[in-house]
């Protein structure tokens, strides 16, 4: 059985999502962000701060990476800038890759300025669209699967990954 992980942007709804997927189909959910701050005992705002971009990044990659070599399948909501690390991309092709794709002006609307998420800065949905044309390739690269979810709420983005996974038989 294979990993299922959702990617996209932030806000596009990895958390919520995959906090509903996983009980659906008898999987654990790990949610890198929260092993982090587990990890560390800092949010990531202050890991950011401390250690720059760079440093987070491989926070967020090593983390990914060593849940995707547990032995037991989970649903992991992946960080939205793990998708630039290349090492991460090819692990990522051994799982069910699931891209919540969300227009940026959506994500601009459910974000909030000042939140934990320092990339942001106080123009969120200009970072987010120059994030949207930066990643979109890398992306849909590692998806097997995409879903639009602009009009679609948390519990049918849900039902929908179910159904996708119950039609692939490795998953």
């Amino acid at each position: 059985m294979k990993q299922v992980v959702l990617v996209g942007l932030m806000g596009a709804g990895k958390s919520t999502v995959g906090a509903l997927v996983a009980p659906r189909i008898g999987r654990e959910f790990v949610d890198v962000d929260v092993v982090i701050a587990r990890e560390t005992g800092k949010t990531v705002r202050e890991l950011w701060e401390e250690g720059g971009e760079a440093a987070y990044r491989q926070l967020e990659s090593d983390a990914v990476l060593r849940v995707l070599r547990s032995p037991t399948p989970s649903v992991l909501a992946a960080p939205a800038g793990v998708i630039l690390d290349p090492v991460v991309r090819m692990a990522l092709a051994d799982c069910v890759v699931v891209w919540l794709r969300t227009d940026p002006a959506t994500l601009a609307r459910r974000v909030r300025p000042g939140d934990h998420r320092p990339l942001l800065g106080d123009t969120p949905a200009e970072t987010l669209a120059a994030m949207a044309e930066a990643r979109s390739d890398l992306y849909q690269q590692v998806a097997t699967a995409v879903i639009d979810t602009d009009d679609l709420g948390p519990l049918a983005i849900a039902e929908v990954i179910v159904g996708l996974l119950a039609e692939s038989p490795d998953a």
